[in-house]
């Protein structure tokens, strides 16, 4: 994953090329397997020319922090988890956090 930095006026022109939000680092990325070519222009500072050399993008503290709970599980792609993907299932049940989620919403339907 590649973090972007887009200007909002440029939003709509990352997406059409496959750029996804993460509304919790509140920043745009390029998901792992995407190829990062197009993207250059909003590669942040010295990670243009480390992408293009294989080498580790750099990221502003915002989105190196780690993210913890008890019910994070760190997805091998990026899927929704909210939504069926037969490929991560399995882990999201290992770990309990559809069960979690299956609660959740158990909760919130009876409100």
């Amino acid at each position: 994953m590649k973090v972007l930095k887009v200007p909002y006026a440029e939003k709509d022109e990352a997406k059409a090329l496959g750029a996804r939000w993460n509304p919790t680092r509140k920043s745009w990325y390029v998901p792992d397997g995407v190829a990062v070519e197009p993207f250059a222009k909003w590669l942040a500072g010295s990670a243009a020319a480390g992408a293009s050399a294989g080498e580790p993008s750099s990221r502003d503290a915002r989105a190196a922090k780690p993210v913890v709970g008890s019910k994070y599980v760190e997805l091998a792609h990026a899927c929704n988890p909210f939504e069926e993907c037969a490929e991560c299932r399995p882990k999201l049940i290992d770990s309990g956090w559809f069960e979690a989620h299956q609660a959740v919403r158990k909760m919130l339907a009876a409100l």
